[in-house]
């Protein structure tokens, strides 16, 4: 479960008053998650050994975090933190708060020190992850690790059928919304907001998708009247851009029934008449008709490692051995979805990674198993890698067609 379910079922469970703003839990998570190795580092320098309680040891981190992130505000900090500290643990839990908080002003300098000297910390990432980035991208490295630690961007994609991309903008404009033109239909904000802002959300006019995501559609270049695959569909946005694009017969697969609830309520908001099934993409004789699709969007589960800062506690949960395990799961699910593409068709391979293991030598690998594999060039480039940046996430697409006389 990603921290952001986790912090969903909290908020569903609180009854108590202590949610009451679950936007700023929500923020100082994340802050926290993203910090993770430096505040570590920083408490091991005031408190060199661990409290066994986990509770109380995340308390002094995320009152750690706080101070570091609002200096101006440190007075506050400590007493909140030392009335949230005595409630948990009593007098003496507040009183060491108060001392670890109170050292940690007057040694800041020596915590700096500390954090410069750990790499890990410096960057925010593990070690293993910053050698893989080194490995991949040896030019852009440290400037993909530090968006891995920025807040995201929020962009919104018009729905072309209902809106246009001036009137969608003229809207967010009068309720006090700036947004940026970004290709055909998509809108950059300049902050993120809540959706039940955004004028024309609830009526479908527009969507939440990230501007590299946005890429998809056009990439995969769905024609009218196309029998058209999403095989890892959820929540929905890759196939809702889709069905807005072209007159298509889309199936929108899913492992998860759960998962697609979703896309059946982003349909029905966007007024979308795609079908939705549940199923494994790697098993396709288990919901599969016989006719086979002129396109296949095969986005693949990956390590998120384009948009960890939307995730940041996926940087803290993967392990090396991950990277090899989403490598074998991609492996299984091109190779099935090979088999239900027409000849002719093609199949976009998508992932949010930056990694090459899950990329670059996937798609490689793939071409050479098949030798009816064909790698068109959409883009001058038979695959595109985007990092993140400022304005969009990490994401990686190759177009693969099939020999229009494969057997």
């Amino acid at each position: 479960m990603s921290g952001g379910h986790a912090l969903d079922e909290v908020f569903a469970r609180q009854n108590d008053g202590r949610s009451a703003n679950p936007a700023a839990v929500r923020d100082l998570t994340y802050q926290c998650l993203r910090s993770h190795a430096a505040i570590e580092r920083r408490l091991a320098v005031l408190v060199p050994r661990p409290l066994r309680e986990t509770d109380r040891q995340a308390l002094l981190q995320v009152a750690l975090c706080r101070l570091e992130a609002r200096p101006d505000g440190a007075h506050t900090t400590v007493n909140q933190s030392v009335e949230a500290a005595r409630a948990l643990g009593g007098d003496r839990f507040g009183g060491l708060m108060n001392a670890v908080l109170r050292n940690a002003l007057r040694r800041q300098a020596d915590l700096d020190a500390a954090v410069a000297a750990d790499e890990s910390a410096r960057w925010q990432h593990p070690r293993w992850w910053l050698d893989a980035l080194r490995q991949d991208h040896p030019q852009h490295w440290q400037a993909i690790a530090a968006q891995g630690n920025a807040h995201p961007p929020m962009a919104l994609r018009v729905n072309r059928r209902r809106d246009s991309l001036a009137d969608a903008q003229a809207r967010l404009a009068d309720a006090g919304i700036v947004a940026h033109a970004r290709g055909d239909h998509g809108l950059l904000l300049d902050r993120p907001c809540p959706v039940a802002r955004i004028p024309g959300f609830s009526g479908g006019l527009l969507s939440v998708q990230d501007l590299g995501a946005q890429r998809a559609a056009a990439l995969l270049d769905a024609k009218h009247g196309q029998h058209v695959l999403d095989a890892c569909a959820a929540p929905g946005g890759k196939a809702s851009h889709l069905l807005e694009m072209a007159d298509i017969d889309l199936l929108a697969l899913d492992l998860s029934a759960l998962r697609a609830q979703r896309i059946a309520e982003n349909f029905e908001r966007l007024g979308l008449p795609g079908r939705i099934a549940t199923g494994d993409a790697a098993t396709p004789e288990a919901w599969w008709d016989g006719r086979p699709f002129d396109r296949i969007l095969a986005d693949v589960p990956c390590s998120a490692s384009g948009v960890v800062r939307r995730h940041p506690d996926a940087k803290w949960l993967r392990r090396p051995t991950d990277i090899a395990s989403f490598a074998a799961q991609q492996r299984a699910l091109l190779d099935a979805l090979w088999r239900v593409l027409a000849p002719g068709g093609k199949l976009l391979y998508a992932t949010c990674s930056v990694f090459r293991a899950e990329n670059q030598e996937q798609v490689a690998a793939f071409a050479a198993r098949h030798p009816d594999c064909r790698r068109p060039s959409p883009c001058a480039a038979p695959d595109l890698q985007l990092l993140p940046t400022a304005e969009h996430d990490g994401f990686y697409y190759a177009l693969l067609e099939k020999s229009a006389d494969a057997g």
